[in-house]
C-alpha cells in the first residue's frame, strides 16, 4: 500500500501547490448551485491530481468532486477532493485542504489529507497508523462529552431545511465549545491528531469523508453512522467520528435529539 500512499502525497502536494499559487491571483468563481462555489483552483488542482492518478494506476476507478474522475471494474477507487473548503478558499480565510482517499474492494486502504497553508500533511495506511508529517498521531484521551471540544458543518445548499441548527445548539450547551471551519476533511483530521475529540455532519459527499474517516480509525477512534452505530462508509448520509471515549456519549445525544426534531426551525 505505501506505493499508492506516495503517489496519493506527491498528487496532493500538487494540488495543495496550485491552491497556494491561485490564492494571490483574482479568483474566477462559478456556481453549480444557488450559493455552491467552484473556484478555478478547485478545477485546476483536481485535473492535475486525477491526471497523475490515471498516469500511475490507469486502471483504478476515480471519483472526483468536480467531476473528472473515471469509472472501471477495478477493486481500487480512489476519491479525490481538489479543495475542500472552497469557500473558505473564495474568501481568503486559511482553513482549506486537499483530500485523496483510496478504497479497495469497499475498504478504506489509504488517506491523505494535505493542509497546504500550515505544511500539514496527514497520512494514513490501513493497518498501519496514523501520521502528521511523518510522526505518528493519535485521538485525545478527553473522556467525558462536557470536557469536550467537538466540531461539526453545515450545508452550502439547502441551508433553511437543515437540521443541524439543532445539533449544534444542544453539543453547544453541553461541551467546550463547537468549531466550525467549513472543511470536513481537516475538522476529521483535527479528530485524528487529538485537537478535536469528536465531529459530526450530515450530507457529506465520498470525496469529503474517504481519506478523513481513515485518518480517524487508524489513530484510534471510531467513525460510525448516527443512528445504529455501524461503521460508516463515504457516502452515507451522516457521520459521527470521534476519539472512542466520548462516543457513547455523542451517539446517545445524536439519537435524543434526532428523535425529538422533525422541524428545523423548533
Amino acid at each position: 500500500m505505501n506505493a499508492y500512499l506516495d503517489v496519493a502525497v506527491e498528487a496532493a502536494r500538487e494540488g495543495g501547490a496550485i491552491q497556494l499559487a491561485e490564492l494571490d491571483r483574482p479568483r474566477q468563481i462559478s456556481y453549480k448551485g444557488d450559493v455552491d462555489i467552484v473556484t478555478q483552483a478547485d478545477k485546476a488542482s483536481e485535473k492535475a491530481i486525477v491526471t497523475r492518478l490515471r498516469d500511475h494506476f490507469p486502471k483504478h476507478a476515480i471519483v472526483a468532486e468536480e467531476g473528472g474522475g473515471q469509472e472501471s471494474g477495478s477493486p481500487f477507487r480512489w476519491y479525490v477532493d481538489p479543495l475542500d473548503g472552497t469557500t473558505n478558499y473564495a474568501h481568503g480565510y486559511p482553513c482549506f485542504a486537499v483530500s485523496i482517499g483510496l478504497e479497495e474492494a469497499g475498504e478504506l486502504v489509504v488517506g491523505v489529507v494535505y493542509n497546504p497553508i500550515a505544511e500539514e500533511m496527514f497520512t494514513a495506511v490501513r493497518g498501519e497508523g496514523a501520521f502528521l508529517n511523518q510522526k505518528r498521531i493519535h485521538v485525545s484521551t478527553i473522556d467525558t462529552l462536557s470536557t469536550s471540544l467537538v466540531a461539526t458543518g453545515f450545508p452550502t445548499n439547502q441551508r433553511e431545511q437543515s437540521l443541524n441548527i439543532r445539533y449544534y445548539w444542544e453539543f453547544t450547551l453541553r461541551t467546550h465549545g463547537v468549531r466550525r471551519d467549513g472543511s470536513a476533511a481537516l475538522d476529521l483530521a483535527s479528530v485524528a491528531c487529538g485537537r478535536f475529540d469528536g465531529f459530526w455532519e450530515f450530507g457529506l459527499k465520498s470525496w469529503d469523508t474517504a481519506a478523513g474517516a481513515l485518518l480517524v480509525r487508524e489513530a484510534g477512534g471510531t467513525v460510525a453512522r448516527f443512528a445504529s452505530g455501524a461503521p460508516y462508509r463515504p457516502g452515507e448520509p451522516d457521520v459521527v467520528a470521534s476519539n472512542g471515549r466520548i462516543h457513547p456519549e455523542m451517539q446517545k445525544l445524536l439519537a435524543e435529539i434526532g428523535s425529538s426534531t422533525s422541524d428545523p426551525t423548533k
